[in-house]
């Protein structure tokens, strides 16, 4: 494959008559949100709809279900209490908007942690598993069987069942063993599968992929950490966490596996020899470089039909990493998903929304939270990318690095979709500390000429080419501009909203011979959609 210094310029030339192959759109497949109880709130619900009516969404997760603000299981005088109220209400509205729940299970209620459990993140949800998992598995039980009450088991079939969060952070999200960890597996997946077999349930959900041992015994061994002296984090073996001795455990034990689920961000955070977290970012290859590790992991084990989910992935694990409110970002998200292709069934971006409490709520506007959407209801460069991606056909017509054409199988209408990722950044975009250091990143690169030749269209066809830059899609210079208020006026907020929403939107027709050709020169960390469109078309914003 081309290096991207050698992609000068950006061309392509397909003919619109072309059959194609089917191409899978894995990357609309899921997102992640925070925890439930934040699914309760009304601008989350009205986030998830824009995301999902503009990004095409079809499944999302979030942590939390079983956690005590969502009151689903108390005892009293020694007798369980279950109450789904919480769970009926989050998912109905789910569901009406036409997205499904990833569920995953998880953490402990209260009453069914072990004594004095640790707890994670300022609303403490319970991590310390107990000693005897049967109440779990009467939890797991009654809460399987009352949503295919509710929902019926065809729409249950429908859903994946995700045990746990990232067991091997003995340092967050599990206060377990390894092996402990294994036989939750081993019950949660026992007790579904006893209520109907086609449930789909997979695991282990663990933590980013490492080059070294720190997680081959029951805990993490930070001592075998290397990361931390490695020149170039491009060096080594990056390999998945727990995944080949859960696959092992699981073919041992007879246990069914419907998917693998991971979270390979393009980041790692080594302790340093002074005991502190220094995160450092991989190359922008590694997600694909990750995926073929686990396609190949997988087809070797005793579950070759298990689909693959990474049902956590981003820029960067940090809910405070200003990239993610940036042009880069969005960029990345465009080419690491179409380097994916073939390779994954989801990779679901961490998360659609701001309305997000892991570390406490955003203090600023632009914080560097996670979500494809600030908490005012104002779009990231990040949502366009994701709408972007969904506006691609389902057959591939061509691509080479950094262009991909589509065209939709029944309609016929041809998508092209663009990015520049500037050469002069090899890693993923760095995880930054500061608006400031996210502009540096922004401003590396030199413009590129984008060159595309479609023949074979109707006659006088209509196309529309859409461009997001640091001009045209992205709300932050606008509020720069107003003097970055904290926070900004209604008013300032709805004009902040509208500048979010202002691509570049030039529109273009075809020859009588059904030919178009475009030359243009892009910015670095441009993002360009060129599709044939019909009338009244949905997808076109003003």
């Amino acid at each position: 494959m081309p290096t991207y210094s050698e992609m000068t310029p950006l061309e392509l030339a397909i003919d619109a008559r072309a059959q194609g192959n089917p191409l899978n759109h894995f990357w609309n497949t899921c997102v992640g949100a925070g925890r439930a109880h934040e699914g309760l709130r009304a601008n989350w619900l009205e986030h998830l709809e824009m995301a999902v009516q503009e990004c095409g969404f079809r499944y999302i997760r979030f942590h939390g279900l079983f956690h005590d603000d969502m009151c689903v299981y108390r005892e009293q005088d020694g007798q369980p209490i279950y109450n789904w109220q919480y769970i009926d209400e989050l998912f109905d509205r789910l569901l009406k908007q036409g997205i499904r729940p990833f569920v995953e299970l998880g953490f402990f209620p209260k009453d069914i942690a072990a004594p004095n459990s640790k707890t994670i993140f300022w609303w403490k949800g319970n991590i310390t598993p107990p000693e005897n998992l049967d109440k779990w598995r009467v939890l797991v039980d009654q809460f399987v069987r009352h949503c295919i009450k509710r929902y019926g088991l065809e729409e249950v079939r429908q859903w994946y069942f995700e045990v746990w969060n990232e067991p091997n952070l003995a340092h967050a999200f599990w206060d377990g063993t390894r092996s402990q960890y294994f036989e939750l597996y081993k019950v949660s997946v026992e007790a579904i599968k006893a209520i109907d077999p086609r449930l789909r349930v997979g695991g282990p959900a663990t933590s980013n992929f490492v080059p070294d041992d720190r997680f081959e015994s029951e805990k993490e061994d930070v001592s075998k950490q290397v990361t931390f002296v490695m020149k170039d984090l491009g060096e080594g073996q990056w390999r998945g966490v727990w995944i080949e001795a859960f696959l092992k455990f699981c073919a041992t034990n007879r246990l069914p596996v419907d998917f693998i689920a991971c979270h390979p961000y393009p980041t790692d955070y080594p302790l340093d020899t002074g005991g502190n977290y220094v995160p450092r970012t991989r190359p922008a290859t590694s997600t694909r470089d990750d995926l073929q590790w686990l396609r190949r992991v997988v087809d070797a084990s005793a579950y070759p039909a298990a689909e693959i989910h990474l049902t956590e992935w981003s820029s960067s694990p940090s809910p405070r990493d200003h990239s993610h409110d940036s042009l880069p970002t969005a960029t990345f998200v465009v080419r690491a998903n179409l380097e994916s292709t073939g390779l994954v069934d989801s990779l679901s971006y961490w998360v659609f929304t701001d309305v997000f409490e892991e570390s406490a709520g955003g203090d600023t506007l632009f914080h560097g939270g996670f979500g494809l959407i600030n908490f005012q209801g104002i779009v990231k460069p990040t949502f366009h990318a994701y709408r972007f991606l969904r506006l691609l056909g389902d057959r591939e017509l061509s691509r080479t690095p950094g262009i991909i054409a589509t065209k939709d199988a029944t309609s016929g209408a041809v998508q092209v979709l663009a990015y520049h990722y500037p050469s002069e950044l090899r890693e993923a975009p760095p995880l930054t500390k500061s608006a400031a250091e996210a502009e540096e990143i922004a401003a590396l690169g030199q413009p590129r000429e984008l060159s595309l030749d479609i023949q074979g269209l109707s006659p006088h066809a209509s196309l529309v080419m859409e461009t997001l830059d640091s001009a045209h899609g992205f709300a932050l210079p606008a509020w720069k501009a107003m003097g970055a208020p904290e926070p900004p006026s209604r008013e300032e907020t709805i004009l902040l909203r509208k500048a979010a929403r202002n691509l570049k939107q030039e529109f273009f027709t075809a020859d009588d011979r059904g030919h178009f050709s475009l030359k243009r020169t892009i910015t670095p960390w441009s993002v360009v959609m060129i599709r044939e469109i019909r009338e009244n078309d949905p997808m076109l914003h003003p």
